[in-house]
């Protein structure tokens, strides 16, 4: 039975999904619960944990000016805490909640702890009252007490809370409030006191120095710098940002009074002091309620742009997600499925895109099989699989060229052998009939093509082994110009005979290891191919020079010369650059292949150039040292 590599692709990823979400809901059940319970042992006091909770958030708030991200810190204060935390808009959108898990979760308590507003400035937890409530106007107007008493410099509220002096400070005001709290600290101990700086929380120098209390004991204390000397007017001043939003607030502030016809004082116009609104005389038990509006009014609406929007806090109990309950099981049953769903429909794409082109490989390879050696594959991309559709084209493209090359070669070799053949047997049965005698003409033809045949046979000979790698050559210290000498004289009589000047130039001794007999063979071939397409008078030039760490043996003529689209094909085998078959030059096709094999048996190569009407040069390259 035929098993689809796609199903079992798609089998074993599923099986792998499978066992990913049961093993990781069994282990987040387990760890999460003992991680839970360990903490909620640690804490001692519920009230102050909540209190932490509530001014994280809201030193969030005063940061940011929306809610996005808030999740991160959320589930990190709930895991740290073991508390459950969850904030909403106004509307009761679900912002974040540290219980909810694929986008649901257990039913919010009926009442909010607190309310995160960054722009109330003071605000306590669980004082959820919103402006326009008896509640809500009594904190308002204690807040607006409290920051008119302050000067308007707004120091009973955190350094961390929107709106404070040192809110919004960057990197550069801190590292310019340091060098002037560092002035400080020196003008004081060149006074003789024990002063310092700390960082508050804020991320800004606080002045501080040792005091000694009654009973003797040690402690630090903040002084009172106003007017001290050695503290720099600029240590205290608002950053750019928080100095911003304060002129818009009092802008805001003077025009609602204004419009409303309410007097006021403006408090503060020192540069190292935000400034506050006032009723006229300092009266702030007696603000009437359209001051304390147009106050909080002008507060909120300057900060919006800078701080996240209200949000409902709900704090509870953080109860660990049980993989194995009623709820629990459904969670992760519905998990399942949907990791299922997608790991299938991914599978199925990518499995169906991995199998096509497999398909069509194997659908070519069959029909190269049955002999269609021109089948081919589409190929696309640059993955592994494509890469196999290129090796494949390439071997398919490499068997139907040898296919063709084998194909020609027999047709050659059979015409080649039925040249020689034919003209022994028609003599031999011409001689038989009394047609033609026997005498020592005869048999003097007989032998040239009997030679023919065997030098053909000899040739075959060695192309076979070359192909089969067992051409085999016998290396020996050997002077090439003696052989290039060797192969003119016994090549001279036949250029004489066809009246061409043959000549070897050489200049003194050229050592090398060779194979003597080869490289003969392989000269004899070249002078023999010039002597051939060079005609009368003309001349044939064998010639050694030593070239870098090798030499260089060129056979050159100024015959017929070779065509320019039949230089690539001059070392194929039975390739003639006459393409008639009546052999008038003689040869079987097969010496310059032979050749090319001899030289690269040592490691040399061979290339020829020509021109039509000027002749032509064989170069072969040889190393001086061979194998």
């Amino acid at each position: 039975m035929r098993r689809s590599v796609l199903l079992r692709f798609l089998g074993l990823s599923l099986a792998v999904a499978l066992g990913a979400v049961i093993a990781t809901a069994v282990i987040a059940t387990y760890s999460t619960s003992e991680t839970l319970q360990g903490e909620i042992d640690q804490n001692t006091s519920q009230l102050q944990v909540d209190g932490d909770i509530y001014g994280k958030l809201n030193t969030y708030a005063a940061d940011h000016a929306t809610w996005s991200g808030v999740g991160e810190l959320v589930n990190s204060l709930s895991d740290k805490t073991g508390r459950r935390i969850a904030l909403t808009d106004a509307d009761g959108t679900v912002i974040a909640d540290s219980a909810r898990t694929l986008g649901a979760g257990p039913e919010l308590p009926s009442l909010p702890a607190a309310t995160v507003d960054a722009r109330a400035g003071v605000g306590g937890l669980f004082a959820a009252a919103p402006i326009g409530t008896n509640a809500g106007r009594a904190e308002t107007a204690a807040t607006t007490r409290a920051v008119i008493a302050a000067g308007g410099g707004g120091q009973l509220i955190s350094s961390r809370m929107a709106g404070s002096p040192e809110w919004g400070m960057t990197e550069e005001e801190k590292r310019q409030r340091n060098e002037l709290a560092a002035k400080a600290v020196a003008c004081w101990q060149a006074q003789g006191k024990n002063g310092q700086a700390i960082t508050n929380p804020g991320g800004a120098p606080l002045l501080t120095w040792q005091a000694t209390t009654p009973n003797g004991v040690n402690v630090m204390q903040v002084p009172e710098v106003n007017g001290d000397p050695c503290v720099p007017a600029g240590l205290s001043a608002p950053s750019a940002k928080a100095a911003a939003v304060n002129r818009d607030e009092i802008r805001r502030a003077t025009e609602c009074l204004t419009s409303a016809g309410e007097p006021f004082d403006l408090i503060g116009d020192s540069p190292d002091k935000l400034q506050a609104v006032a009723p006229r005389g300092g009266n702030t038990e007696e603000m009437s309620e359209t001051f304390i509006n147009c106050v909080s009014t002008a507060r909120t609406a300057a900060l919006t742009p800078y701080v996240a929007p209200e949000a409902k806090l709900y704090l509870g109990a953080k109860s660990a997600f049980n993989v194995f309950s009623g709820e629990g099981l459904a969670r992760t049953a519905a998990t399942a499925l949907g990791v299922l769903l997608i790991a299938a429909l991914v599978m199925v794409f990518a499995g169906r895109r991995l199998v096509r082109p497999i398909l069509a490989l194997t659908g070519a390879a069959q029909r190269m099989t049955n002999g269609d050696h021109a089948a081919r594959v589409p190929v696309n991309g640059r993955d592994e699989v494509a890469r196999l559709g290129h090796a494949f084209n390439a071997m398919a493209e490499s068997i139907q060229h040898h296919d063709h090359q084998r194909k020609a070669m027999v047709s050659d070799v059979a015409h080649e052998l039925r040249t020689p053949l034919a003209n022994i047997k028609g003599y031999l049965v011409a001689s038989e009939d009394g047609v033609v005698p026997l005498d020592q003409e005869l048999v003097t033809s007989l032998l040239e093509e009997a030679g023919l045949l065997e030098r053909l046979i000899a040739d075959l000979q060695d192309l076979a082994l070359a192909d089969a790698g067992k051409l085999r050559i016998h290396p020996e210290l050997r002077d090439l110009s003696e052989l290039a000498q060797q192969v003119v004289s016994a090549h001279r009589p036949a250029a004489e005979a066809a009246g061409i000047t043959l000549i070897a130039e050489v200049n003194g001794p050229a050592p090398a290891v060779v194979d003597n007999a080869r490289i003969r063979q392989s000269l004899g071939n070249l002078v023999s191919n010039a002597i051939r397409f060079t005609p009368a008078d003309g001349t044939v030039l064998v010639g050694v020079r030593r070239v870098g760490d090798g030499y260089k043996l060129t056979v050159t003529d100024n015959g017929t010369g070779i065509a320019a689209e039949d230089l690539p094909h001059l070392f194929d085998r039975f390739y003639r650059a006459e393409h008639s078959r009546s052999r008038t030059t003689g040869g079987s096709g097969l010496g310059l292949a032979i050749t090319k094999h001899l030289v690269e048996a040592h490691r040399g190569t061979i290339s020829a150039t020509s021109r039509l009407g000027h002749g032509s040069t064989f170069t072969i390259q040889l190393p001086a040292r061979g194998n």
